[in-house]
Protein backbone atom coordinates (compact mmCIF):
# COMPACT_ATOMS: atom_id res chain seq x y z
CA UNK A 1 0.00 0.00 0.00
CA UNK A 2 1.00 3.67 -0.72
CA UNK A 3 1.26 5.71 2.46
CA UNK A 4 0.89 9.23 1.52
CA UNK A 5 1.48 12.15 3.82
CA UNK A 6 -0.09 15.32 3.63
CA UNK A 7 1.80 18.57 4.23
CA UNK A 8 0.19 19.76 7.23
CA UNK A 9 2.59 22.31 8.17
CA UNK A 10 1.42 24.19 4.92
CA UNK A 11 -2.38 24.08 6.30
CA UNK A 12 -4.56 25.71 8.48
CA UNK A 13 -6.37 24.41 11.14
CA UNK A 14 -9.78 25.19 9.49
CA UNK A 15 -8.36 23.34 6.25
CA UNK A 16 -7.19 20.50 8.07
CA UNK A 17 -10.56 19.68 9.65
CA UNK A 18 -12.36 20.46 6.15
CA UNK A 19 -9.85 17.27 4.91
CA UNK A 20 -11.37 15.01 7.58
CA UNK A 21 -15.02 16.03 7.33
CA UNK A 22 -14.47 15.51 3.22
CA UNK A 23 -12.10 12.35 3.42
CA UNK A 24 -14.01 10.61 6.73
CA UNK A 25 -17.00 12.18 7.63
CA UNK A 26 -18.80 12.63 4.39
CA UNK A 27 -17.33 9.45 3.07
CA UNK A 28 -17.68 5.53 3.08
CA UNK A 29 -14.57 4.17 4.73
CA UNK A 30 -14.68 0.36 4.98
CA UNK A 31 -11.44 -2.18 6.06
CA UNK A 32 -10.44 -4.81 4.04
CA UNK A 33 -12.33 -6.94 5.45
CA UNK A 34 -15.44 -5.15 4.54
CA UNK A 35 -16.45 -3.33 8.00
CA UNK A 36 -18.05 0.29 7.64
CA UNK A 37 -16.07 2.30 10.09
CA UNK A 38 -18.05 5.87 11.04
CA UNK A 39 -16.32 8.49 11.58
CA UNK A 40 -17.68 11.69 13.13
CA UNK A 41 -16.53 16.06 13.16
CA UNK A 42 -15.39 15.80 16.92
CA UNK A 43 -12.81 12.87 16.37
CA UNK A 44 -10.95 15.26 15.08
CA UNK A 45 -9.77 16.66 18.70
CA UNK A 46 -9.02 13.25 20.32
CA UNK A 47 -6.89 12.37 17.00
CA UNK A 48 -4.86 14.96 16.22
CA UNK A 49 -4.48 16.97 19.25
CA UNK A 50 -1.62 15.49 21.62
CA UNK A 51 -0.71 16.91 25.50
CA UNK A 52 1.15 19.05 26.71
CA UNK A 53 1.27 17.65 29.47
CA UNK A 54 0.97 13.05 29.14
CA UNK A 55 -0.03 13.26 33.15
CA UNK A 56 -2.95 15.82 33.13
CA UNK A 57 -3.93 14.67 29.31
CA UNK A 58 -5.36 17.74 27.97
CA UNK A 59 -5.06 17.29 24.29
CA UNK A 60 -3.89 21.37 24.18
CA UNK A 61 -1.51 21.21 21.21
CA UNK A 62 -2.49 20.13 17.26
CA UNK A 63 -0.02 17.52 16.33
CA UNK A 64 0.82 18.26 12.89
CA UNK A 65 2.89 15.21 12.83
CA UNK A 66 -0.10 13.18 13.53
CA UNK A 67 -2.37 15.30 11.02
CA UNK A 68 0.36 14.81 8.27
CA UNK A 69 -0.78 10.90 8.43
CA UNK A 70 -4.43 11.57 8.14
CA UNK A 71 -4.96 9.44 5.16
CA UNK A 72 -2.60 7.04 6.76
CA UNK A 73 -6.25 6.35 8.54
CA UNK A 74 -7.78 5.03 5.99
CA UNK A 75 -4.88 3.29 4.18
CA UNK A 76 -4.08 1.57 7.41
CA UNK A 77 -8.00 -0.01 7.44
CA UNK A 78 -7.33 -0.89 3.46
CA UNK A 79 -4.27 -2.71 4.18
CA UNK A 80 -5.20 -6.93 4.54
CA UNK A 81 -1.01 -7.03 5.39
CA UNK A 82 -2.32 -5.01 8.62
CA UNK A 83 -1.05 -6.33 11.83
CA UNK A 84 -4.48 -6.95 13.68
CA UNK A 85 -4.84 -7.19 17.77
CA UNK A 86 -7.26 -7.20 20.16
CA UNK A 87 -7.58 -3.58 21.76
CA UNK A 88 -6.53 -3.00 25.57
CA UNK A 89 -8.74 -1.20 27.97
CA UNK A 90 -7.31 0.83 30.21
CA UNK A 91 -9.68 1.42 32.61
CA UNK A 92 -10.34 -1.92 32.86
CA UNK A 93 -7.26 -3.15 32.32
CA UNK A 94 -8.37 -5.95 29.95
CA UNK A 95 -7.99 -6.83 26.44
CA UNK A 96 -11.08 -7.00 24.73
CA UNK A 97 -12.32 -8.45 20.84
CA UNK A 98 -14.63 -5.53 20.91
CA UNK A 99 -11.35 -2.65 19.73
CA UNK A 100 -9.42 -4.08 16.84
CA UNK A 101 -5.71 -2.50 16.87
CA UNK A 102 -4.54 -2.42 13.02
CA UNK A 103 -1.00 -1.35 13.12
CA UNK A 104 1.35 -0.83 10.37
CA UNK A 105 4.63 0.25 9.57
CA UNK A 106 5.95 -0.82 13.01
CA UNK A 107 4.25 1.49 14.87
CA UNK A 108 1.48 3.40 13.80
CA UNK A 109 -2.08 1.99 14.49
CA UNK A 110 -5.26 2.84 13.98
CA UNK A 111 -8.16 1.77 16.95
CA UNK A 112 -11.59 1.18 16.12
CA UNK A 113 -14.32 -0.01 18.42
CA UNK A 114 -17.07 -2.79 16.42
CA UNK A 115 -20.56 -2.22 16.72
CA UNK A 116 -21.94 -4.94 14.67
CA UNK A 117 -20.67 -7.72 12.19
CA UNK A 118 -20.38 -4.67 9.79
CA UNK A 119 -20.02 -1.64 11.48
CA UNK A 120 -17.29 -0.28 14.02
CA UNK A 121 -16.69 3.59 15.06
CA UNK A 122 -12.76 5.06 14.82
CA UNK A 123 -11.77 5.41 18.12
CA UNK A 124 -8.26 7.13 17.41
CA UNK A 125 -4.55 6.68 15.70
CA UNK A 126 -1.09 7.53 16.46
CA UNK A 127 2.05 6.72 16.32
CA UNK A 128 3.46 4.37 19.38
CA UNK A 129 6.67 6.38 19.66
CA UNK A 130 7.50 4.01 23.34
CA UNK A 131 9.12 1.12 23.29
CA UNK A 132 7.86 -0.61 26.16
CA UNK A 133 4.26 0.51 24.75
CA UNK A 134 5.48 -0.83 21.20
CA UNK A 135 6.40 -4.43 22.76
CA UNK A 136 3.32 -4.67 24.44
CA UNK A 137 1.30 -3.89 22.05
CA UNK A 138 3.03 -6.57 19.76
CA UNK A 139 2.74 -9.17 22.35
CA UNK A 140 -0.61 -8.75 22.74
CA UNK A 141 -3.20 -10.92 21.70
CA UNK A 142 -4.09 -11.24 18.40
CA UNK A 143 -7.92 -10.29 17.17
CA UNK A 144 -10.24 -12.37 15.93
Amino acid sequence: MIYKKIKSWKMSELELRDLWQEEYCNAAVFTFDNLEIRFYPDMFDHAFYESQNHKQKDKSLLSLNRCEKMLWIKDTLRDPEALLKQGWLKDKKVYTNSRRVAMIKNNYVVIIQIVSQSRARFITAYEIEDEDNLSKFINGPNWS
